[in-house]
């Protein structure tokens, strides 16, 4: 049936349309069915929720930002009519009876989600089959190509292309704003694209959007590159993998991270970028993703024979994920200590694991011989190179390159948190400060956040102030004391942990 376009002023990122309950039974559409929308010239698919008012008949209600991507003006003539694909189905149950999948079905299954003929509820279905039974490294392998091909790829003029990524799990870890501009200056190129916050307080993208744009069209990001030697970019908008986006929106919601599916949504992103020489971090930790040797070992093992199968060098770093890179865990916050660091003004955790991190990679990119990386990082982080290069990657984003640390603005609401006993630190739990900064409001909430005031294996006295909690809002605030009430960040030496009571003896 034809039906014109009608705006809602909605805010969805489910893949859904809104038809009038008559048109649906005209053309027996039910409530959550697949149909098909149809222009002159393409076609996508979409679930279908049904209303008595808020369509009338021969409209077909689509939200002003999915009418925007699919170029739709209001009042535009479209064919609307059940999708009867149902190939797509079959490979999900494929996958659900544990059969190995071809490449040209995982091709069509990536296909589908970015078309949006793979639904939530089949997307769910292939994620939770994939936490329990894996995949193959073929199937991987054909994941991740699948991923950046059905999206953008850039490709850059010069060569050696590098790049670093961590897979996260340690709270605070914006190593990337130290260690692209270190890279950076020493002649590379590292164009680095990073995603916003999934399960962490904070995303490199949410930090360097404190002071700076993070969304370029490809066209920019590459005469950034060319300018700079670097960039401190947001992933989503460059279309690199748009299957990446609906399958960690569906991880949100599952709590699940399957590790073929980080795989894939690493390396397709990097493999879409056009880097040659890649290097993992993996934290490994308590309250990390990674907390024993063996995993960190068979990860990265899986990382560096799928980047080889996929053309690319791949070398794997195991961090220390014991506790928070340097002291700051929220946007704001961290970019503040990130530009203190590149000041040099504190060489903490975070400017170590920077120049150990950069070392490896100017050491890949033979700028530095090897065992020589460490103290090349050094100098260029001391030098001040590594600021002055940042300040020129920002100033390419149209950010504030002048900025100082205490220039950006964090949550106006404070409180401090005392220590209760006195004692050296033996653990900083990670979940706990996770959860603090969620309450918080971070990630969406730039200027909130923690400052922790010690590190493990430092002495804290009986009353000092052990935390610093920053909100945007008084009632977050509120909720993060309470909870701490209750929870604990650091654990000191003998301490008392918790008291079970006994039975009362009359």
């Amino acid at each position: 049936m034809e039906l014109k376009v009608k705006y809602i002023d909605i805010q969805e990122k489910q893949d859904i349309v809104f038809l009038n309950v008559k048109d649906a039974i005209n053309e027996r559409i039910g409530p959550g069915e697949k149909i098909i929308v149809r222009k002159p010239n393409s076609s996508y698919s979409v679930s279908a929720v049904l209303t008595k008012s808020l369509i009338k008949q021969g409209y077909v209600g689509i939200s002003k930002e999915k009418s925007e991507h699919y170029n739709h003006l209001e009042n535009d003539i479209v064919e609307v009519f059940p999708d009867s694909n149902i190939e797509l189905v079959q490979i999900s149950k494929k996958k659900m009876d544990g059969k190995i999948l071809k490449k040209d079905e995982i091709t069509k299954f990536v296909g589908g989600i970015v078309n949006g003929n793979v639904d939530t509820a089949m997307i769910s279905s292939f994620l939770t089959i994939t936490q329990i039974l894996g995949t193959s490294q073929k199937e991987t392998e054909y994941l991740t190509r699948a991923m950046a091909e059905t999206g953008t790829m850039i490709r850059f003029d010069k060569s050696p292309i590098m790049d670093v990524h961590s897979i996260g799990g340690v709270p605070g870890n914006k190593t990337a704003l130290l260690t692209v501009p270190i890279v950076a200056s020493s002649g590379l190129f590292i164009p680095k694209t990073s995603s916003r916050a999934i399960t962490s307080p904070a995303g490199t993208a949410d930090v360097v959007e404190v002071i700076s744009p993070v969304d370029f069209s490809p066209d920019k990001l590459k005469e950034i590159v060319k300018t700079t030697g670097g960039c401190l970019a947001w992933s989503g908008v460059l279309n690199l993998t748009p299957a990446d986006e609906k399958i960690v929106e569906v991880e949100r919601k599952l709590h699940i991270d399957p590790e073929p599916i980080i795989l894939a949504s690493v390396l397709s992103k990097k493999y879409a970028m056009g880097a040659e020489f890649l290097l993992i971090d993996i934290p490994m930790g308590d309250g990390t993703k990674i907390t024993e040797w063996e995993n960190a070992r068979k990860l990265a093992s899986n990382f560096t024979d799928l980047g080889s199968a996929l053309g690319m060098h791949v070398d794997v770093a195991v961090t220390y994920g014991g506790q928070p890179i340097g002291n700051a865990v929220g946007p704001a916050l961290e970019a503040r200590e990130a530009l203190i660091a590149l000041e040099r003004k504190h060489s903490g955790s975070l400017a170590q694991k920077a120049i150990g991190l950069a070392a490896i990679l100017l050491e890949l990119g033979k700028k530095a011989e090897v065992g020589k990386g460490k103290e090349m990082a050094r100098k260029i982080l001391e030098s001040g190179k590594a600021l002055e290069k940042f300040r020129e990657i920002i100033d390419a984003q149209g950010g504030n390159s002048e900025i100082t640390p205490d220039e950006i603005p964090v949550g106006k609401y404070k409180e401090i948190i005392l220590s209760e006993d006195s004692g050296y630190i033996t653990k900083v739990n990670n979940d706990t400060i996770v959860k603090v900064a969620k309450i918080l409001g971070t990630p969406s909430d730039k200027g909130a956040g923690l400052v922790l005031n010690y590190k493990v294996g430092e002495r804290v006295e009986k009353d000092e102030v052990i935390v610093e909690l920053y909100a945007e809002s008084k009632e977050r605030l509120l909720s993060a004391k309470r909870f701490l009430a209750y929870n604990r960040i650091f654990q000191t030496e003998g301490m008392i942990l918790k008291r079970f009571p006994g039975l009362k003896v009359i």
